[in-house]
């Protein structure tokens, strides 16, 4: 999982525009152009660094497990092209993966590599990956990119959580 956390910490000195957008992208290992991403690029990317494709585990579960994933979009089918790209998907799939730990609001049950997703309000789902550094009051730094890049900041506790994951790695 630390090497999950370096790689997530690796995606913060590359500059990337933040960027929503629906792309048509190549499956398996399909991306969006590498200078630009949203929240859940930065888990897609790191991942990727150790070899497991989000892209290719998420569409493979929603084709055979489709009504367990949410209707937001009102589609009718997997897309290979966005839907690993929504943080509503990935805490689905996280949770089905069995990877779901205990919520909590103890900085200490937060390790480098855990995910972590947050409710911002109005809909608005946020989702980052635990760093291998801590604050200066000893909570651990998240990298995510919420609107400016990929950054490594202390906000694990500014919002409200919704989930808390550890995803295939070994400690």
């Amino acid at each position: 999982y630390e090497k999950l956390a370096e790689e997530a910490e690796k995606r913060t000195k590359i500059s990337i525009k933040y960027d929503g957008a629906y792309y048509g992208i190549d499956y398996p290992m399909g991306d969006v152009p590498e200078n630009i991403g949203v929240c859940t690029d930065v888990l897609i990317r790191s991942y990727r660094e150790l070899g497991i494709d989000l892209q290719e585990k998420i569409h493979l579960d929603m084709k055979e497990n489709f009504l367990s994933y949410p209707k937001m979009w009102l589609l009718t089918s997997t897309d290979t092209n966005i839907d690993h790209r929504r943080v509503p998907n990935m805490m689905t799939f996280f949770n089905r993966s069995g990877s779901s730990l205990p919520i909590t609001q103890s900085p200490h049950d937060y390790a480098p590599g855990d995910i972590v997703s947050w409710n911002l309000g109005r809909g608005v789902m946020h989702i980052g990956i635990i760093s291998n550094q801590l604050s200066k009051t000893g909570i651990p730094l998240v990298v995510h990119n919420i609107g400016s890049g990929p950054k490594l900041e202390d906000v694990l506790f500014s919002y409200k959580i919704i989930g808390h994951h550890r995803y295939g790695a070994t400690r």
